[in-house]
């Protein structure tokens, strides 16, 4: 493609190494070619990727990615979306960013053109996984219906590029997207929540940086539920001002002993139908309760309490809003160590190694970080 800017500096070669999916749970390493940025593209070397639960998700069920109108198996389909890199080459025109910078990214570039998009939700873009393999409406979800990357190059819109401080490591860099999904959820809750109340189930690693985020934010107190004694211990050390193990005390109870009336905002990242009716339940009235897990089955739950007391319910979609944008300032600022979430680390020759840990929780795992070494 003409207009294509590289640099001698860090040559770029035709073929890369790159995972595969095949059937469900199965992962080939195979060469492909490197892509080539398009209009406001970049291409990014990728230095190192998060391993994500909705990753573990794509790979064993398919849902939520969407290729060629369907499920991504045996389509040559590379999953991964939470990766940061280097800049290797610039599409035609972009000259906002330049080759070399060290970048990480979020999954979305909606289409830019839908009712969606154009009101900044563009992880709710309209034309989502209707154009894989070409970039003429704009859309991309890497990982979901646009190529991952569990390989060593990618194509990204410049809208979802950040730049990473020097200071940073590369594994830090990896988390922006589960921070932003969490800074995503409180902005559509209310955004700025200082002196609000603040309750989190669920301390994986979404919930854990939401603790983070909630209190940068100066939310207050903030109360993070679980059951696993060393994620609560975690969350405890990125801000929670309370934790409360769901095995040892009745948290509805416990939660309005702490608040007095209820938590204003109320962050379900579990996702089961016993943890959607205790949000509903321990929530103020007028409070929020944003749902960040995708439960797979539907669940009931007491909607009349919720009607009666005016309770609000949000359910979100990754990192929208340029909420990645943001978290990356709160971490650039040191506002909070997303580091504490980051557990284990392989090579990307290990990959199908990482993916066991993640998924097993092998050796307590949280954010396990794959990198490739050139």
């Amino acid at each position: 493609m003409s207009g294509i800017i590289y640099s001698t500096k860090m040559p770029v070669p035709e073929n890369m190494n790159a995972w595969v999916l095949k059937n469900p749970e199965e992962l080939v390493q195979i060469s492909k070619p490197v892509p080539k940025p398009g209009k406001a593209e970049v291409l990014v070397r990728i230095d190192a990727i998060a391993i994500c639960a909705t990753d573990l998700e794509v790979m064993k069920y398919g849902t939520p990615a969407l290729i060629e109108g369907g499920t991504p198996f045996n389509k040559n389909f590379t999953p991964g979306h939470e990766y940061m890199g280097t800049i290797a080459a610039l599409g035609p025109g972009v000259d906002e960013f330049e080759i070399g910078e060290r970048v990480t990214v979020e999954i979305h570039a909606g289409c830019g053109q839908c009712k969606r998009c154009r009101s900044g939700m563009y992880t709710s873009c309209h034309n989502y996984g209707l154009n894989y393999g070409s970039v003429n409406k704009g859309h991309r979800a890497n990982g979901f219906t646009s190529q991952g990357g569990f390989c060593q190059y990618a194509v990204n819109n410049i809208n979802t590029i950040i730049r990473v401080p020097r200071n940073m490591s590369d594994e830090v860099a990896t988390l922006v997207v589960t921070a932003g999904t969490s800074m995503y959820g409180l902005t559509e809750l209310g955004g700025l929540v200082a002196g609000e109340s603040v309750v989190v189930i669920g301390p994986g690693p979404i919930g854990l940086l939401a603790v983070a985020v909630a209190k940068s934010l100066g939310a207050s107190p903030v109360i993070l539920i679980g059951t696993r004694k060393n994620r609560l211990k975690i969350g405890q050390e990125l801000g929670a001002d309370y934790i409360l193990n769901a095995k040892e005390v009745d948290i509805e109870k416990k939660v309005r002993e702490i608040t007095g009336k209820g938590a204003d905002y109320i962050i379900d990242c579990a996702g089961s139908e016993e943890t959607v009716n205790q949000s509903v339940h321990m929530a103020n009235r007028g409070g929020k309760v944003c749902l960040a897990a995708f439960p797979k089955n539907p669940v009931n739950f007491d909607i009349g309490y919720l009607a009666v007391n005016n309770i609000y319910l949000y359910g979100i979609r990754g990192e929208g809003k340029s909420a990645t944008h943001r978290a990356m300032a709160f971490m650039a600022e040191n506002r909070f160590d997303p580091g504490l979430v980051h557990t284990h680390t392989f090579d990307m020759n290990e990959l199908p190694e990482a993916i066991r840990y993640a998924r097993d929780r092998v050796d307590d795992a949280i954010k396990v970080v794959v990198t490739n070494s050139y």
